[in-house]
């Protein structure tokens, strides 16, 4: 048995009504996406214009992403790294 949602259940007001709240999600979402885009355009000319001074940049992305995390997570890891570094002969090189 189908269900009914009454946004969209008979009528041609109501489907019209539907069709404009629909509408207005789908604009929503085209605009954020745009949005999104354009914040991705101007982060990559960024890491470009950093890779243009001479730092690099796959060591600026890992750490963008270590920044985001919190401060435990981040110490845990941390720790992994020099733990595991320290079981093959490597001390220090993390910490």
């Amino acid at each position: 048995m189908a269900t009914k949602h009454p946004e969209v259940s008979g009528g041609a007001n109501e489907s019209a009504v539907a069709s404009a709240k629909l509408r207005k999600f789908i604009e929503r979402v085209e605009r954020v996406e745009e949005d999104r885009k354009a914040l991705s355009d101007d982060i990559k000319e960024i890491y470009e214009e950093a890779k243009g001074t001479g730092l690099d940049v796959k060591t600026m992305r890992t750490l963008v992403r270590w920044r985001k995390k919190d401060k435990a997570k981040r110490e845990a890891e941390a720790a992994l790294l020099e733990l595991y570094s320290g079981a093959l002969g490597e001390v220090g090189v993390f910490g």
